[in-house]
């Protein structure tokens, strides 16, 4: 078993080393553009150092079967040892010791290897990068950075859980160096932690004779971390389990560097798929055991509309049969594609969301919908408030939504609303908008909390969580529609067949919550007021949301009348002190 701060403390110090060579940038790039070179490069010096050994049984396996072509690759790797190789005659020592021709040599040593390499080096832009160090005249610099005996990547230097964290602390650092653009491909460990334990609460495992197997997907995988942590977060409680990650992303760069993480970590990114996830599902058919994403809110889905609403009329046969949000915020439409990979029965997924999922659109739009959907087939288990100002790109509320096939016969027809928005701990210094973070003792105040599933208060006074459990149908209400006559100029019932015609100009509506019987309601808070009203039940629509905040509503009192007669008072006296010390310093 490995020391994970000892761990921490190794990636730290070696990332401190490598994010050095960045000096040799300075002036050709900006800061915040350091990354565009450093993580490619990161991934390029490992790649080399691991095949040096077998750098020559490669060269000699290219020679072999030169003549097989695309049929030799899987003879390459097996001569590299890896999922990938380099033919090139080049090494990065090779490459130092010739600065003269060190253009040239470079673009021969980066063409020669592997497709998979390629396709991460082409989604990172990295070429382009290139030309622009072979202007500033910086690339030999740069290499000769990369070659230092204190860079050196090897696997008997540096394991592949370290290079992993490595990895993973420069594109933090990348990511960071974005601020509000950072939390659109990059989510802080505090709260990928979180999500995985919630996940894993009451978590049953398929074993066999192998051990145990799960499935994990990310349907906006950024930068890969929510499925790297998840991974170290099931090996930690199932020891052996085999775990095999799935991912899709829209954005190159960010595609890239998961591509280049699965690699540098030992595995295969075949997994991983590039391509919008509303409008090209790349899974289409699969099955997962665990779901994990932060999918963008507040991006709008125009794009991706007409393969959208092509998918919602195939009804139960695609992803988006419940509803449609409206077409400023696709998040929704994230949700029914995480509950669409879910497996029957036992699959489970933890989702961000804003605050508009939770009561966003009237009854019978296509929020309210996608709600009802999902409470009436009971699998919302739980939503968590998180603290405010815990992403790098916003401020905003958000809440973690725990979606569970198995929820029905744990805890038929209950919600549980964890309130944590107060457990936090506050960072010493921002990052971009993100000013707090939920540190391990907040993490599992809120993960018992959640283990726990009742009212309640869990934690500390100064870093609690408030938890209240609701029954479905409490976030239920029938929209019903209230008509009134409409009259001639005597006042008189306008009929029409022998019916009553409504008066659209009168015509109102009220929620009546689904546990209250809409006959009653209508006769005690309608009749006494308009006794000539009736139902329109024909027009009764089903709606639904979820009032988190009304739930945790706690009433303070306004400050007495004689209380701020005092502080009144105080103030004016501070203000005549004041006054008077000046006019009589000035006479």
């Amino acid at each position: 078993m490995f020391d994970k701060d000892d761990i921490g403390r190794r990636a730290q110090e070696n990332a401190n080393l490598i994010w050095n060579a960045a000096n040799s940038l300075f002036g050709a790039f900006k800061p915040h553009e350091y990354g565009l070179v450093i993580l490619p490069m990161c991934v390029i010096k490992r790649f080399n150092d691991c095949l040096l050994s077998t750098h020559q049984a490669v060269i000699e396996t290219n020679e072999k079967y030169k003549t097989m072509g695309q049929l030799k690759a899987s003879f390459l790797k097996r001569a590299s040892g890896y999922q990938f190789y380099n033919v090139s005659k080049f090494t990065f020592d090779t490459l130092k010791a010739d600065p003269e021709n060190i253009d040239d040599n470079f673009d021969d040593y980066l063409h020669g290897f592997s497709d998979n390499v390629l396709d991460i080096l082409n989604r990172m832009n990295f070429f382009a990068q290139i030309d622009r160090m072979k202007e500033a005249k910086v690339l030999y610099q740069v290499i000769v950075d990369f070659s230092g005996e204190d860079l050196d990547m090897s696997p008997s230097r540096i394991s592949t859980v370290d290079m992993g964290y490595i990895f993973e602390n420069l594109v933090r650092r990348f990511s960071e160096s974005y601020d509000e653009e950072a939390g659109s491909h990059f989510t802080s460990r505090d709260i990928i932690y979180l999500m995985c334990d919630l996940l894993l609460v009451n978590a049953e495992l398929a074993e066999d004779e192998d051990g145990v197997h799960c499935t994990v997907y990310d349907m906006a995988m950024g930068t890969s971390q929510m499925l790297t942590c998840m991974e170290e977060r099931i090996t930690d409680k199932f020891r052996g389990a085999d775990v095999q990650k799935f991912g899709q992303e829209i954005n190159p760069f960010t595609m890239g560097i998961a591509e280049a993480d699965m690699l540098i970590r030992g595995g295969d990114p075949d997994n991983m798929k590039f391509g919008d996830t509303l409008s090209d599902d790349q899974f289409t058919g699969y099955k997962f055991d665990f779901v994990i994403s932060n999918p963008p809110f507040g991006i709008d889905w125009k794009r991706e509309a007409a393969s959208v609403e092509k998918e919602n009329k195939l009804g139960e046969a695609g992803r988006f049969a419940p509803g449609l949000p409206q077409k400023s915020d696709g998040q929704m439409l994230f949700l029914l594609n995480g509950i669409s990979k879910l497996k029957a029965d036992t699959g489970k997924m933890a989702i961000i969301q804003n605050g508009s999922s939770l009561f966003n659109g009237d009854a019978g739009s296509g929020p309210s919908e996608i709600r009802r959907y999902i409470l009436e087939h009971d699998w919302l288990d739980a939503i968590v408030q998180l603290p405010t100002d815990s992403f790098y790109n916003t401020g905003i509320p958000t809440y973690v939504w725990i979606i569970d096939k198995t929820k029905p016969q744990r805890n038929p027809g209950k919600v549980l609303l964890i309130n944590a928005s107060a457990c936090y701990v506050t960072r010493r210094k921002a990052i971009g908008n993100k000013r707090v973070d939920i540190s391990d003792e907040c993490r599992a105040t809120i993960v018992e909390a959640y283990r726990a599933y009742k009212n309640g208060t869990f934690g500390t006074e100064d870093r609690i969580c408030r938890c209240i459990v609701k029954e479905s149908t409490d976030f239920g209400y029938k929209k019903i529609t209230i008509e009134r006559p409409l009259r001639d100029a005597e006042h008189n019932p306008i009929l029409k067949k022998g019916c009553v015609q409504a008066d659209s100009k009168l015509r109102d509506t009220e929620n009546v919550p689904l546990t209250v019987n809409t006959d009653d309601y209508f006769r005690h808070e309608v009749l006494p007021y308009v006794p000539d009203a009736w139902i329109d039940r024909q027009k009764t629509k089903i709606g639904y949301e979820i009032p988190m905040a009304s739930y945790f509503y706690s009433y303070q009192a306004p400050e007495s009348s004689e209380e701020i007669v005092k502080r009144i008072n105080v103030l004016e006296e501070e203000i005549t002190g004041a006054v008077n010390a000046l006019f009589h310093k000035e006479g």
